[in-house]
């Protein structure tokens, strides 16, 4: 059956439908799903995550009060004369996509709001280093069709990002064959790929990567050194790898922020992007950070393009309320404040604490259609919407708590 076919089928009650997956930052649009009276089920292309999410319940749709059930025009109400009360509220967690993230940017002006993601510690490490240095980074069509040699440093790629060596390392690109791509894992907890043609593995802990990435960088420079050994790691093996980079048509180095989480983790990353500074020079080289979950990609790039400035990470600001949005991960839920608290959440979230008010809001790319980054940042995929229920938008909810402010 042809794709085309496939999107448009429709029999009786049973729908199938190619759509993007949310669930982390690759945004997969092969995934096949089925809507069968209203029940979502993968049918191909699905990974772990995916599945979690495209056959996630629909969930109760009842906004509560202090635990208590509430219509939606008594939640929004309420949740108005929290912010109304508030000086400096922290809207938090924000796992939302585009349209939601521009709604929420709106009434934090509104309310002297203060923003913060949920991924704002990792996504910092990242944010730093382009800010003080700058850097070269690829796409991830480019690393299929022209990558020869690809370093992960860090963790398993595969924990983050599923289907990433099959969609990019494994398939044949225009330039080059999967056959002839080489990939080099250095870091912790990596189980090689044994259905990657070449691969190799250099084991070390996590917290030693700064070391490793800092000797790397200057045998690439062409330094000489004196010691056998780093962190566990033979010179003479990580000195391969930086002949194997000097020699690539096009290499590439690929981390997880998320995963680089010692202090001062931002020079690690450093390293990996002034060693591709350093390859430039001789060949063609580019980084790649992988990773990206919750929306945080978007809401980075939505928050730059409205202020002009990053998400904050500052945990030493003083709020008096806390809005936390969170509307694709039902396990991710807010951390106890003690203070004021309304939920906009996923209608599978359960707060180990229940908040003042709570109202379900619709999943982009399941309840709703929406709009997302890819980690790469090269391009924004749209997401449908799978199925029917009665749950608002979170832009339709903040709109309503707009119009109650005045």
């Amino acid at each position: 059956m042809a794709k085309s076919d496939v999107m448009n089928s429709n029999h009786a009650d049973t729908r199938t439908v190619m759509a993007t997956c949310p669930a982390c930052g690759l945004l997969c649009d092969d995934v096949l799903v089925e809507n069968n009276q209203n029940k979502i089920s993968v049918l191909a292309n699905g990974c772990a995550k995916s599945i979690a999410f495209f056959e996630q319940a629909a969930g109760n749709t009842t906004p509560r009060i202090a635990g208590e059930p509430a219509t939606l025009a008594q939640a929004v109400a309420k949740a108005a004369q929290i912010l109304k009360a508030a000086q400096k509220p922290l809207f938090a967690g924000l796992s939302t996509d585009v349209q939601g993230f521009r709604a929420l940017y709106e009434l934090a002006q509104k309310t002297n709001a203060t923003l913060q993601h949920m991924n704002a510690t990792s996504s910092q490490r990242n944010l730093r280093v382009l800010q003080s240095s700058g850097w070269q980074m690829t796409t991830l069509t480019e690393v299929k069709n022209r990558a020869d040699v690809v370093v992960c440093i860090g963790t398993d790629v595969v924990t983050h990002n599923p289907r990433f060596f099959e969609r990019f390392i494994q398939q044949d690109g225009m330039f080059i064959g999967a056959e002839q791509r080489e990939t080099i894992f250095i870091g912790e907890n990596i189980k090689k790929n044994d259905a990657l043609e070449r691969s190799s593995l250099l084991a070390c802990r996590a917290s030693n990567l700064s070391e490793i990435t800092l000797v790397l960088r200057a045998l690439v420079l062409g330094k000489k050194l004196k010691v056998t050994q780093v962190a566990g790691i033979n010179t003479s093996d990580l000195q391969a790898v930086a002949d194997k980079l000097k020699k690539a048509k096009y290499a590439v180095l690929a981390w997880v922020a998320k995963d680089l989480d010692f202090p001062h983790a931002e020079l690690t990353i450093q390293n990996i992007t002034e060693t591709v500074v350093i390859l430039n020079q001789t060949t063609r080289a580019a980084g790649l950070q992988l990773g990206s979950s919750d929306g945080d990609t978007g809401a980075n790039y939505a928050n730059t393009w409205l202020s002009g400035l990053t998400l904050s990470e500052d945990q030493a600001i003083q709020h008096d309320a806390v809005v936390w949005v969170n509307s694709f991960s039902p396990e991710k839920n807010p951390p106890d404040s003690g203070l004021p608290t309304v939920v906009l959440g996923n209608p599978n979230s359960r707060p180990a604490s229940e908040p003042d008010v709570f109202i379900p809001i619709a999943t982009p790319g399941l309840d709703c259609s929406g709009t997302l980054f890819r980690v790469d940042g090269s391009v924004t995929l749209p997401l449908k919407k799978l199925r029917e229920t009665d749950l608002p938008t979170l832009s339709d909810v903040i709109r309503k708590i707009e119009a109650q402010l005045g």
